[in-house]
């Protein structure tokens, strides 16, 4: 069974991908908020190819741990997008995904102009490895 992650933004929608086994995700794309809220052929194209069963979506938690500004936004999307493709959807913590998406990506030598269409789906993979890693780590 193959997760989809979803890191939920105002413009953007960074994706990523689990294996079929569950052990390691990869980013996939960044694409347009609208497209994947209007469930739009772009997106519905990468839902067909990838057959998630789950989407993961990250939920913007403060340092603190109390649900960010955004969650409610979030959380109502993300619902959305789980009745338009009928594929349950599960919150996880994205605390600090965005800041280890451009510390990886810093590694990798881009400047921040380069970063910016890649950092959404990077964090997407950085919160949906932690889902994955804390569900085996409860088998």
């Amino acid at each position: 069974m193959r997760v989809m992650a979803l890191d939920i933004g105002l413009s953007r929608v960074g994706i990523a991908i689990s294996d079929p086994g569950q052990r390691v995700a990869t980013p996939l794309c960044v694409i347009p908020a609208r497209e994947v809220f209007d469930f739009a052929p772009s997106f519905r194209q990468i839902v067909q190819d990838w057959e998630p069963e789950l989407f993961v979506c990250g939920m913007p938690y403060t340092l603190a741990g109390q649900e960010g500004a955004q969650a409610k936004s979030i959380q109502d999307s993300a619902k959305m997008i789980s009745r338009k493709t009928s594929i349950p959807v599960v919150f996880t913590d994205e605390r600090l995904s965005s800041q280890e998406a451009k510390r990886i990506l810093r590694e990798e030598g881009l400047s921040e102009r380069d970063m910016k269409g890649k950092i959404d789906m990077i964090a997407a993979s950085v919160f949906l490895q932690v889902w994955l890693d804390s569900r085996l780590a409860q088998i």
